[in-house]
Formats: structure tokens, sequence, C-alpha cells
């Protein structure tokens, strides 16, 4: 499946996945290919991307995913620095 993950900033990843696990605000949970359409809020978390070669860990503090059609768009706000 397509996955694009944006900040308002830039994009962090965008290319091909096997499997996305996100930290949904009801718990976490795995989008994988040709999974039924969805729309769903992220709290601050991990997002865990398998790319079937390798495993990426991105941290974000709140978010957005749709996915429709075996492609997944994450809106995400980045975790900011501690001051």
């Amino acid at each position: 499946m397509q996955l694009e993950i944006i900040t308002p900033d830039k994009t962090l990843f965008e290319g091909t996945a096997k499997s996305v696990t996100l930290p949904g605000m009801g718990g976490g949970f795995q989008l994988l290919e040709n999974h039924a359409p969805i729309i769903s809020t992220l709290k601050k978390g991990q997002i865990k991307i398998d790319t079937g070669t390798d495993t990426q860990l991105i941290e974000i503090s709140s978010g957005v995913v749709e996915m429709l059609k075996n492609k997944v768009i994450i809106l995400a706000e980045p975790v900011k620095p501690a001051v």
C-alpha cells in the first residue's frame, strides 16, 4: 500500500509499506493492504512502518489518518522538543 506521512513543515515518509501501526485515540491499531476505508484521529505515540525490508518509527504528538483504496495519508503534528 502507498503511505504518506505529512507534517505542517515537511513530508516524513512517502513510499510503499506492508503494514502501519498507529496510536489511535481508542487504542493502537494496524493497517494492512486492502484494509477497509477508515478515518481516525491519532494521539501522542509512535507510528511503526514495516516496509518489508526494514522498520521505521516516527514519533507524533497528534494526527489524523485516512485509508482509501490502498493509499494511507497521515496528517501529523511532530513531537515538539522540550524547552
